[in-house]
């Protein structure tokens, strides 16, 4: 089922641009907090709670002087010494877990009087109802102690069964959320609203010496999702617009930083597998990956040039090799084919010796030419170890005869390579017979253990190498005897092997004899 949906996501996917899924990661994180805004409508729950603290204060400054003007308290001198109290009420209202009532029904008849007292206070706290009423467009309606309208169209009615005002006859204040019966939809997208269509009513008690003589019924609409929207329109624009700037610098810089040096990479890579090397410039703008990554390229580029002209050298080299004993071997077989009848034995023997010679040449360098391959292509074994100690003991054992000996100085202890002991053995046995063909009778071996390697160092009684020849002993065909059968590929096979396993070989300049320094990986590194 997986596998199933990853192949239809795979086959529908688009092929984009880096910088194209860049921009729409940036935006669409940016555009995270409009959405929450809008669909998650904290911005509008907001609002509402906003219009019930409004509600709230405006009925606890009416109720507070309706008390006043019910006690008939004239107005003081000077302020009260009293020390006043402060208490932070907290809003009752929220759009995602407040029920929202049915429209406010219309007061029921009753044949309840109205309270004369609560009556005329209604009539002395018009003036002041009529002013606040103007500047918050509230509805602000007054009811006795008894839950009978004292204004309003529908005066002399009852609506004591509402909740909030049986709350407020107890003499608790109560906010509720109720549909606005004459909510008419202006807009089209107010269908994004919840608040849209509902009304905040409010009723305070009005507590004359500990007694409720009366209620405040307040309600008003809250403020428009989209209508506060619009009033923060210059900050909200500010905010977008440094938003797009930020996405628009952050896009440049990653541009810059990440997809344009891509795009160089890709651009080089092309070149170099058409054959041309270009090199690739880095960005001004470093990232430690991309700069990794831009090594990491030049050192292949290196080593695929590298690799390219030992390829064609070696191939020169190759056919020059093959090409002396193969044009011996055919102008042997055309005199012999020529001149058999008129060719003495003693002459015949000899081309035929030579042609034997020169066909065992060619088997030798086949032979040698494989080993070469093999150990170029080896990848050697990460928990391959080796007693560098047991492998010389069993060269020395080896490679000893009555005219060439092999003396080892050994440490009391060394630590283990990371070496094949094979591998090993190839090394030192073609660096020793080496050194006997050169003319040396003795070859000293010394093992020494540094922190993170082991180094030999090999020195014969020899003649030496050439100075001119230094540099040229470890190039695959190079031998200076070719005559006794060398092929020239013993050190190049060495140093292949070495390499294969992190280590190396190197000639030491020597004035006497000739000194080649085998270094090999420890097994267990220690650190200083």
């Amino acid at each position: 089922m997986i596998a199933r949906l990853k192949a239809w996501i795979g086959g529908h996917w688009p092929v984009l641009r880096l910088r194209t899924i860049l921009l729409g990661t940036l935006l669409f994180c940016a555009a995270l907090p409009a959405f929450g805004a809008i669909f998650l409508r904290v911005y509008e729950n907001a609002l509402v709670r906003r219009t019930e603290a409004e509600l709230v204060a405006q009925g606890a400054a009416l109720a507070a002087s309706a008390a006043i003007v019910s006690r008939g308290i004239p107005m003081q001198p000077a302020l009260s010494s009293d020390p006043e109290r402060y208490h932070d009420r907290a809003t009752e209202v929220d759009l995602r877990s407040s029920p929202i009532l049915p429209p406010r029904p219309h007061a029921a008849k009753t044949r309840r009087k109205a309270d004369s007292a609560a009556l005329a206070l209604a009539s002395r706290m018009m003036p002041a109802f009529r002013e606040t009423k103007v500047t918050t467009l509230a509805s602000i309606l007054m009811l006795d102690r008894r839950g009978v309208l004292l204004n309003g169209r529908e005066a002399g009615g009852s609506l004591a069964s509402l909740p909030e005002v049986r709350a407020a006859l107890e003499g608790s204040a109560m906010t509720v959320l109720r549909e606005n019966e004459g909510y008419r939809n202006r807009h089209a997208l107010e269908w994004l609203s919840r608040a849209a269509n509902i009304r905040l009513h409010h009723a305070r008690p009005i507590i004359v010496d500990g007694k409720v003589v009366g209620v405040l019924l307040v309600s008003r609409s809250p403020r428009a999702l989209f209508l506060g929207i619009y009033e923060d329109r210059g900050k909200i624009a500010l905010g977008a617009a440094l938003i797009l700037a930020m996405l628009v610098m952050v896009t440049a810089v990653l541009s810059r930083a990440i997809v344009r040096p891509v795009e160089r990479l890709s651009q080089a890579t092309r070149e170099l597998a058409s054959g041309r090397r270009v090199a690739a410039r880095q960005p001004s703008l470093q990232v430690v990956e991309v700069r990794a990554l831009f090594r990491d390229f030049e050192q292949m580029a290196d080593s695929i040039e590298k690799r390219s002209r030992y390829l064609k050298d070696f191939a020169a080299s190759v056919s020059h090799e093959f090409k002396t004993p193969l044009a011996a071997i055919s102008g042997a077989i055309e005199l012999l084919q020529d001149h058999a009848d008129d060719m003495s034995p003693a002459d015949r023997e000899r081309f035929l010796a030579n042609m034997a010679a020169d066909a065992r040449r060619l088997s030798q360098l086949v032979r040698r030419l494989m080993e070469l391959a093999r150990a170029d292509v080896l990848v050697g074994e990460r928990d391959a170890t080796a007693q560098p100690e047991a492998v010389l003991a069993a060269v020395a054992d080896a490679m000893a005869k009555e005219d060439f000996r092999i003396d080892l100085r050994l440490p009391e202890s060394s630590a283990a390579i990371s070496m094949d002991a094979g591998a090993l053995e190839a090394v030192l046995t073609t660096l020793a017979e080496n050194a006997r063909q050169a003319g040396a009778s003795r070859l000293g071996v010394a093992l020494a253990t540094e922190a993170d390697r082991v180094r030999i160092d090999l020195v014969d009684d020899g003649p030496g190498i050439p100075e001119g020849d230094r540099e040229r002993v470890f190039d695959p065909f190079f031998t200076s005897k070719r005559e006794q059968g060398g092929t020239g590929l013993g050190l190049a096979i060495a140093r292949s092997l070495l390499d294969a396993y992190g280590g190396g070989l190197e000639l030491v300049p020597s004035a006497e004899g000739a000194h080649f320094r085998i270094l090999c990986l420890r097994s267990d590194p220690q650190v200083y």
